[in-house]
């Protein structure tokens, strides 16, 4: 083959990704379009009303059609009543056993303090509910294997709410990653830089007990997630972390992890609360031998023969955020698995991303790389 043919195959295959990557995006922007004559109507209750429930959960699942929202469980039972009035739901539990106890309800989204998800996760499971959980699944990769268990005994769907997997960016890029079209990566740098928040008390998020970690445990296991499912959950070799003492709390405001893979990227994550900037910062950026690609802004660029070549997916005009649109995303796809539309498939990967999270600490605490 002429090199001018060569040259023309290799934009033709980049075209043709680049063809997958914005069917993949629209496909994700998408909300479910089910006949509602069709739907089956899922029951839906939520344990724990905080700022995930009330901005994400409420909001968007009471925009679908085919699903009650049943029922709303809080320790703070007037914040629970308020809650339910707006969203007119009509029962608020006093406790978990109750939610668990109702064979009405269908599904149950766990929104609490992440000490409180395993024990919920599996009390949900072993009485018959599908279970949406907020990171992470549990507090030790022993935690999450022992929920995963239960599902599998209970063979009902298990999710983490790891959005971003659904991000319509992310799943525009996924096609280049995984489809080689950027040539052997080498490089892979994300990271989640929150703005620094006046801290009147600390939360269960600032404490150790009840939150199992700080902004590596909270941001750093979203990251490291989304890192490592866009290469397919490689074998890591080497980690080594770094973490800041947050101010007035009991765990770090800021961590940076470096991960040396077996056979693959470098992958570098820096998670922090305290950015002192104007707005938060979300970025993914990776390298290999013939492009690189980002989120945030979604950009692919892919080297020919005589220069660059912008492969760029052009996303669908939409509205809506891109993390209100991973969260419909993703609750589209956790209730299609309830209905039994999709199937089950569970999240087996949590218990290498909850050992990677450990050796990270232990990293940071001896201050020294860990092979793993």
């Amino acid at each position: 083959m002429s090199p001018a043919n060569e040259a023309m195959s290799a934009v033709n295959e980049a075209m043709n990704a680049a063809n997958e990557a914005m069917s993949a995006a629209n496909e994700t922007t998408s909300v479910a379009n089910v006949a509602e004559s069709e739907t089956k109507e899922v029951r839906v209750a939520l344990l724990g009303t905080g700022a995930i429930a009330q901005v994400v959960h409420l909001p968007l699942l009471s925009e679908f059609p085919g699903v009650q929202l049943a029922a709303v469980c809080d320790v703070d039972r007037p914040k629970a009543t308020a809650i339910a009035n707006r969203f007119e739901i009509p029962t608020v539990y006093r406790n978990d056993a109750q939610v668990f106890e109702d064979d009405d309800i269908d599904a149950v989204i766990i929104c609490t303090p992440s000490h409180l998800h395993e024990a919920q996760a599996i009390a949900a499971l072993e009485s018959g509910k599908h279970v949406l959980l907020e990171r992470p699944l549990a507090l030790d990769p022993e935690g999450a294997r022992r929920v995963i268990d239960a599902a599998e005994r209970a063979d009902k769907a298990l999710i983490v709410a790891l959005n971003n997997r659904y991000r319509p960016d992310v799943r525009a890029l996924l096609p280049f990653l995984r489809g080689g079209e950027l040539g052997e990566l080498f490089f892979m740098k994300a990271g989640w830089l929150n703005r620094k928040m006046r801290t009147v008390r600390p939360t269960w998020r600032h404490r150790l007990a009840t939150a199992g970690g700080g902004v590596l445990m909270d941001l750093g296991t979203q990251v490291i997630d989304l890192c490592l499912w866009l290469l397919d959950y490689p074998e890591i070799e080497r980690i080594s972390a770094h973490t800041h003492p947050g101010e007035g709390m009991e765990v770090e405001d800021a961590a940076a992890v470096m991960m040396r893979l077996k056979d693959g990227p470098v992958v570098s994550v820096e998670v922090t609360w305290s950015l002192l900037a104007q707005r938060d910062r979300h970025y993914l950026q990776v390298l290999g031998s013939h492009g690189t690609g980002s989120v945030s802004p979604l950009v692919v660029y892919k080297e020919v023969e005589h220069g660059l070549l912008d492969l760029t997916p052009q996303m669908a005009s939409v509205q809506e955020n891109p993390y209100t649109a991973s969260y419909r995303q993703e609750l589209s796809h956790f209730l299609a698995v309830v209905r039994g539309e999709q199937p089950i498939e569970l999240p087996h990967d949590q218990v290498e991303l909850m050992r990677l999270i450990r050796l990270a600490y232990r990293s940071a605490e001896e201050g020294r790389e860990i092979e793993v």
